[in-house]
C-alpha cells in the first residue's frame, strides 16, 4: 500500500460518523499487531518514542532526525495509517515546515503540531512534572503561523495536519475555544484536544468548530463505565473520530521486559517463565517469516 492511500484511510476516519480507538504503536513489531489485529489507525506518542529510542522521559530530547527514523522503520515494517506527535514542531515556524518534510517523507499519516512553549524555559518549571508543570501556550498568532507553515510545507496534499492544543488544561474553554477557531481558519484538519477531560469541555468546543477531533481518554476517566471520557458514543456525536484509551501497550511492554529479566535474576525457573513469553508461531508472525522463506526459497536457490 502506497503512503497516499495510507493517508487517505485515516482522511476517511476524520470524515466518518464513528468514534475509533488508535493503537499506540513505538516500533515495527507494535505496529504490526496493531496492523494484524485490525486496528484502523496507528499513533505514535512522544514519551513512548523518547523512551524507546533514547530512555529518556518525554522532555524534547529526542532529535527530528532520530524521530524521524524511528518513524520510518514502523512506516516500512507494516501499512497501518500512521499519526505521530511532533511536539511544536522542534521550534518555530520554520522549523515545523522542516518537521512537516522529514515526516512526511518518513511515511507518516498525520501528524500534530502543539501550542505549547516547548521545550521548558528556564524558572518555568514548578512541580514534580515538569515536562506538564509550565502553563505557558506561545502567543496566538504563534500557533496559528505554526499551523499555515505546516500546512504549506506538506507536498501530498491528503497528509493530515492536525493543530493541537493544549489551552484546556491551562487557560480554560474560552481560550481552547478561540484557538480552535483560529486554527480551523488557518486550515489544519483536525483538532487535537490536549488535556480534556470531561464531557462538558467536548461538547463546548465541538460546539464551536466543525473540525473532527481527537482525544485521549485519560486513566481518570476509564476507571468508570458512566464517565463521558470512557463512552465512545459519546465521543463520536460530539465530534470526536479518534481516542487514545491511554498508552497501555507501550506501558505493558516496559513492565514485561522488567519483570521477566528480574525473575532472571532472582533466580526464577525457566519452566515458570515460559507461560509468559511469546511462542515461536507469534514471533514467527510478526517477524513475517513464512515470507522470508518464500524469498529465500525463490531468489537464494
Amino acid at each position: 500500500m502506497n503512503l497516499t492511500e495510507r493517508r487517505e484511510r485515516f482522511r476517511a476516519v476524520l470524515a466518518g460518523d464513528q468514534c475509533v480507538h488508535a493503537a499506540t504503536v513505538f516500533d515495527p513489531i507494535s505496529a504490526r499487531f496493531a496492523e494484524d489485529l485490525g486496528f484502523e489507525l496507528g499513533f505514535l506518542p512522544g514519551r513512548a518514542a523518547a523512551a524507546t529510542v533514547l530512555g529518556a522521559p518525554d522532555l524534547v530530547l529526542l532529535t527530528l532526525t532520530e524521530f524521524a527514523q524511528q518513524v520510518r522503520r514502523i512506516c516500512r515494517a507494516s501499512n497501518i495509517s500512521l499519526m505521530v506527535d511532533a511536539d511544536h514542531g522542534y521550534g518555530n515556524a520554520l522549523n515545523v515546515m522542516r518537521t512537516v518534510e522529514e515526516l512526511e517523507n518518513a511515511g507518516v499519516s498525520a501528524l500534530s503540531i502543539e501550542d505549547t512553549a516547548l521545550p521548558i524555559g528556564f524558572g518555568s518549571a514548578r512541580s514534580e512534572e515538569p515536562r506538564h508543570s509550565h502553563d505557558q501556550l506561545v502567543p496566538l498568532e504563534e500557533g496559528v503561523g505554526k499551523m499555515k507553515a505546516a500546512l504549506a510545507a506538506r507536498q501530498d496534499r491528503s497528509l493530515v495536519i492536525v493543530g493541537r492544543t493544549s489551552a484546556l488544561g491551562f487557560k480554560g474553554i474560552p481560550e481552547a475555544i478561540r484557538r480552535v477557531k483560529a486554527y480551523e481558519k488557518a486550515g489544519v484538519d483536525a483538532i487535537f484536544l490536549a488535556g480534556a477531560r470531561t464531557g462538558k469541555e467536548i461538547e463546548a468546543v465541538h460546539a464551536e468548530t466543525k473540525l473532527p477531533l481527537l482525544v485521549v481518554q485519560v486513566p481518570m476517566a476509564l476507571a468508570t463505565s458512566e464517565s463521558d471520557m470512557a463512552d465512545q458514543r459519546f465521543l463520536a456525536a460530539n465530534g470526536v473520530r479518534i481516542a487514545s484509551p491511554g498508552h497501555f501497550a507501550f506501558l505493558a511492554s516496559v513492565k514485561a521486559v522488567y519483570d521477566t529479566l528480574k525473575a532472571l535474576r532472582d533466580g526464577k525457573s525457566l519452566v515458570d517463565l515460559r507461560p509468559t513469553l511469546a511462542s515461536s508461531e507469534l514471533l514467527d508472525q510478526v517477524t513475517q517469516q513464512s515470507q522470508y522463506n518464500e524469498w529465500i526459497k525463490n531468489f537464494l536457490n
